[in-house]
């Protein structure tokens, strides 16, 4: 190639999540295996991205149970990401950066949706607390407080921006899933938040590291990184969020070999998350496999325009923005150009995409030699999210026009 391809732009979610990693945690929360259960049917819809559907499943799962902590953790989990997926926070743009959190802009979520978020983490807590007063050993109590935490850990860091916060309570979650490992070591479900905590920690950026040692919290990286993967070879209700986790650090990690491996069973497992798919046609991407990745992208436009339930959801825009971001990375500017300025014409964009968009196009005109339309570009993408990354680099270019690395 004539360049060296850079890290690509949007695709995963999960949700999730991460710039320092922290956001990594992204899916705690057992996976039931009863298909005719309510909450395993939850699960069916939060990993298709069908979070109405999702609030609704597991609603019935705590009418159901109403002394169980753990469905009032599933139902808070899907309000949260049903809002970071409204608000454009799932792509894994923000998962790859390096402090990409540390530096961006609190996430505004919906009043309600927070207050109802708050109260379902509340209600899982008094739950277990009061289980765990008759029973100091009793392990759902004692699992499902810890992914309490782990889900405030979630919302400190990916809607905060507290990661300080965040330290304390996914240190909270690891304690008391390490004591469920205590009283059973073959529960390899629990080992996942330690091997989070040893990621996150040990991936967070030189100054932050440095306060966690002096407050007594450490990582490991490559520890946490093994125990992941051993939970997604010898977990069972928590197996499909480590081969998430996977997906997301080994893109992070700069193994997009890895990435692939780890991203096609969910595909099969979950064929109405297209953030899958994209992430996958990015990993193709930066093994420099350019048509394999435009093939994918374009099958999930052609999937978009069928519509149909499974996949009215499908934004087209950030389709658009994929195909032409892989473009522009390989240099093919002019079909680069005008897959952004479809994407910039769309009406209502999220921060992320429109952003990001509007930085796209000013390269694009910088490198075909259009200064007074690139300054315009870069201005369009400071107005319409002043306190990101894109802006804030967008800034740099108003006075010193882009140019490719390498």
């Amino acid at each position: 190639m004539p360049f060296q391809l850079v890290v690509p732009r949007p695709g995963l979610t999960i949700l999730r999540a991460v710039g320092t990693a922290l956001g990594l945690l992204l899916l705690l929360l057992a996976v039931p295996l009863a298909a005719n259960d309510p909450t395993a049917q939850g699960w069916d819809h939060f990993y298709n991205l069908e979070y109405p559907q999702a609030i609704a499943s597991f609603e019935q799962a705590i009418a159901a149970s109403p002394e169980d902590p753990s469905p009032h953790n599933f139902l808070a989990q899907s309000i949260l990401y049903q809002e970071l997926y409204r608000l454009g926070a799932l792509e894994s743009e923000i998962l790859t950066g390096n402090n990409y959190f540390i530096r961006t802009e609190k996430i505004r979520p919906d009043r309600a949706a927070e207050e109802r978020f708050r109260s379902a983490v509340d209600k899982a807590i008094q739950l277990a607390q009061a289980r765990l007063k008759a029973n100091p050993n009793d392990e759902t109590a004692l699992y499902a407080l810890g992914s309490s935490y782990a889900m405030q850990t979630n919302y400190d860091f990916m809607v905060q921006k507290a990661w300080r916060s965040a330290v304390s309570d996914i240190s909270q979650a690891r304690k008391y899933h390490n004591r469920v490992v205590e009283l059973d070591p073959q529960h390899y479900d629990a080992m996942l938040t330690q091997g989070v905590y040893d990621y996150a920690l040990g991936s967070l950026p030189w100054h932050a590291r440095l306060l966690s040692f002096l407050i007594g919290r450490y990582g490991d990286k490559n520890r946490g990184i093994q125990t992941i993967e051993l939970v997604a070879r010898q977990g069972k209700r928590n197996r499909v969020d480590a081969q998430v986790m996977l997906a997301i650090i080994y893109r992070r990690e700069r193994r997009p070999a890895k990435a692939v491996q780890a991203l096609d069973p969910l595909i099969q497992a979950y064929p109405r998350n297209y953030l899958f798919r994209m992430e996958k046609a990015h990993m193709y991407s930066d093994l420099g496999n350019k048509e394999e990745a435009l093939k994918i992208l374009r099958e999930v436009e052609q999937m978009a325009l069928r519509g149909g339930p499974a996949y009215s959801k499908i934004p087209l825009e950030k389709v658009y923005y994929a195909i032409g971001d892989v473009q522009f990375w390989y240099n093919d500017l002019d079909r680069a150009l005008e897959n952004m300025r479809r994407v910039t014409r769309y009406p209502e964009l999220d921060l992320h995409t429109g952003v990001l968009a509007w930085m796209r196009l000013g390269q694009i005109f910088d490198l075909t030699q259009r200064r007074a339309e690139a300054v315009r570009a870069y201005k369009q993408a400071i107005q319409f999210a002043p306190q990101t990354d894109a802006a804030q680099e967008s800034r740099r270019y108003l006075s010193s026009p882009y140019r490719r690395k390498g």
